[in-house]
């Protein structure tokens, strides 16, 4: 009854370590994700901002070693290993306290980064050049066309933009185009665009006559951020349970494993 004990014990183990080294694999692609993204917002943000730099290579480096050592699990149960069971144990406790600290700094410094976001977008709003080929412009205005807005809070945010203020007809930003519902064209357009049927004016450029977007993209971006870290957050939590359950599993298999079992580590 005890070496059936052990033996649905090992494999158990087996597979949650399997598991566990798939969803390392998901984590690290989250943090290549992050890096390679270069047509949605997070490109703004990776470039502008350190923290989302540097959080994408934490990913790869914690999705990396969580399959490192989900392939040491596997490795372990198969063969009762104590040594490698030991290690194993040492490192899941290790990986669980750096994820539950990193989830607490990262809670706690939410508004933070809410408050980075605007002033990123603020900055880049108003230094956006006409006919520029930039990243950063390009990221921008793949958002405000996916989402339908414009400016951060509005339009009126681009009333910042001296280049486009200066304009004596009537100028806006092409991708805060208001798009007819029977164009299917994804295509985002780019730089200023002058309205055909506009003529110069007293007024200069006023906001008011723009073919654009009323509604400012924050609360858009916020709600794709929320989103996305949602997804990020869950997976983490998955994983941290099957760490958990990894850890008792490990320590009833280690204690039921006999000293000379040590033995049976695989000679190649």
């Amino acid at each position: 009854m005890g070496s059936a004990c052990i033996k649905v014990t090992k494999y158990f183990l087996f597979l949650f370590n399997l598991l566990f080294f798939i969803l390392g694999g998901v984590i690290l692609g989250f943090g290549v994700w992050i890096l390679a993204d270069k047509s949605s917002f997070i490109f703004v943000l990776q470039t502008s901002s350190s923290l989302f730099s540097v959080g994408a290579y934490v990913f790869i480096g914690v999705g990396a070693l969580t399959m490192l050592i989900g392939l040491l699990g596997c490795i372990g149960a198969v063969n009762e290993v104590r040594c490698l069971l030991g290690l194993y144990f040492v490192f899941l406790l290790l990986i669980l306290v750096a994820q539950v600290t990193a989830g607490v700094l990262f809670y706690f410094n939410m508004g933070k980064v809410k408050q980075e976001v605007g002033g990123i977008v603020a900055k880049l709003i108003q230094d956006y050049k006409d006919g520029e080929e930039d990243r950063l412009q390009q990221g921008w205005d793949y958002v405000q066309a996916q989402g339908q807005c414009c400016g951060w809070t509005s339009p009126y945010n681009w009333t910042e933009n001296t280049e486009l203020m200066n304009r004596t007809t009537v100028t806006y930003p092409c991708s805060c185009e208001v798009k007819d519902d029977n164009n299917s064209s994804h295509l985002v357009r780019k730089g200023f665009c002058e309205d055909p049927s506009s003529n110069v004016t007293q007024s200069g450029n006023n906001p008011d006559d723009w073919p654009v977007y009323k509604d400012g993209c924050m609360q858009k971006v916020q709600q794709w951020l929320q989103d996305n870290l949602g997804v990020i957050l869950g997976v983490c939590v998955g994983i941290a349970i099957i760490e958990l359950l990894g850890m008792l599993l490990s320590i009833c298999l280690c204690r039921h494993i006999h000293s000379e079992d040590y033995s049976k580590v695989p000679k190649y």
